[in-house]
């Protein structure tokens, strides 16, 4: 009986040894060959892809988000874990449990990163979207800056009466329409870039929506169930252009850059009305921030011509939402997914939102 259970310890020992050291193993290997371009592109086009998409389409028969379920169910198991960990220490003076419950609790959050490396950060380490398309990335002039701004800024102001408003004059789209049109938004922008042909697969809204927006994120694309999960409490005027966002991700559109820029021009290139306006504004947006940073007279001028009422007020309404949820508690989380960025040598960190006016201009430029 005494054998037995030695043996049961030694195999116990083996397997929390085994729980440490694999994911540290897995770790160490991904550091190794994120820098092979070749291998990594093998592993997230041939491997990580196709494994997230069948994900994204198995888990998309359940109507709610199933990340957003997973991601609180692991939060409530390490807070309940560690309070019983405190217990152990603090009322049963018990230290050697309360280090293995700690031990333990350090090996999940080990396994969560090993599993975001291989399956999510891997896709900052190959050829970005605008190599894989050709498309053209360098610098461009205040005045091609403010050519496309003006054109953004028109066709926004057009569509802007067209799209469904409420009796205030605010944006009055049906969302859960919007999520159902959402997989077809991408059928006429994958005949232009074949990388972003995928079977596909619907985004989902997130019922911790408000927490995001406290946050400061306005969707979130989660590997692990292949889900593109959207923000709904934030300005409606803008869910549809996320809900690209957040899709292009589900094509491997890694970097924030290229992400806002994909699902811009998806929406702007689809046939519903609703997302194209919503991409526009998108885009009028990113385009107006670094035309006032750099030419702040040509940015009042374009907003003085062309701004319609309509177009006004879903500006002020964004604007007024975010101004009014500013707090300590965005500033820490975007520092941190400033870092996140930073480490996957994403060099503009979270300021990679505001970069894809660089492929916005060369894009929708004149001279295209």
């Amino acid at each position: 009986m005494e054998t037995k259970n030695h043996n049961v310890q030694i195999r116990k020992g083996w397997f929390r040894l085994g729980a440490v050291t694999l994911p540290l193993a897995l770790l160490i290997l991904f550091e190794l060959l994120k820098t092979r371009q070749d291998l990594m592109s093998v592993w997230v086009f041939r491997v990580m892809a196709p494994v997230e998409r069948f994900l994204g389409r198995l888990w998309s028969l359940c109507p709610f988000s199933v990340a957003e379920v997973l991601t609180a169910l692991f939060l409530l198991g390490c807070a309940v874990w560690l309070v019983r960990a405190l217990v152990l220490v603090c009322r049963f003076r018990a230290p050697l449990p309360f280090l293995r419950r700690l031990i333990a609790l350090g090996t999940a959050w080990l396994w969560l990163w090993a599993g975001l490396c291989w399956l999510w950060n891997a896709a900052y380490y190959v050829p970005s979207f605008a190599q894989r398309e050709g498309l053209e990335t360098g610098p461009y002039s205040v005045e091609a800056l403010t050519a496309v701004t003006e054109y953004f800024a028109r066709q926004t102001a057009a569509l802007a009466s067209q799209v469904p408003r409420d009796e205030g004059g605010h944006f009055a789209a049906d969302l859960s329409d919007c999520f159902d049109k959402g997989p077809e938004i991408y059928r006429n922008i994958g005949r232009k870039f074949p990388s972003l042909g995928m079977k596909p697969v619907k985004a989902k809204p997130l019922l911790c929506s408000r927490l995001q927006s406290i946050l400061g994120f306005t969707g979130i694309y989660f590997p692990f169930t292949g889900e593109a999960n959207v923000n709904v409490d934030a300005p409606a005027c803008l869910v549809p252009a996320t809900i690209g966002h957040e899709m292009s991700h589900q094509r491997m559109v890694a970097s924030e850059l290229e992400a806002n820029f994909v699902g811009i021009a998806a929406c702007t290139s689809c046939d519903d009305i609703v997302f194209q306006y919503s991409g526009y504004l998108m885009g009028l947006i990113q385009l107006c921030n670094a035309l006032y940073s750099v030419a702040p007279d040509a940015w009042y001028d374009i907003s003085g011509r062309i701004f319609t009422p309509e177009l006004s007020v879903d500006w002020t309404d964004n604007n007024a939402y975010w101004a009014a949820l500013d707090s300590p508690v965005e500033d820490v989380a975007g520092d941190v997914y400033d870092s996140f960025l930073k480490n996957n040598d994403q060099a503009l960190g979270i300021r990679s939102y505001g970069a894809c006016v660089d492929l916005l201009v060369h894009y929708y430029g004149p001279e295209q």
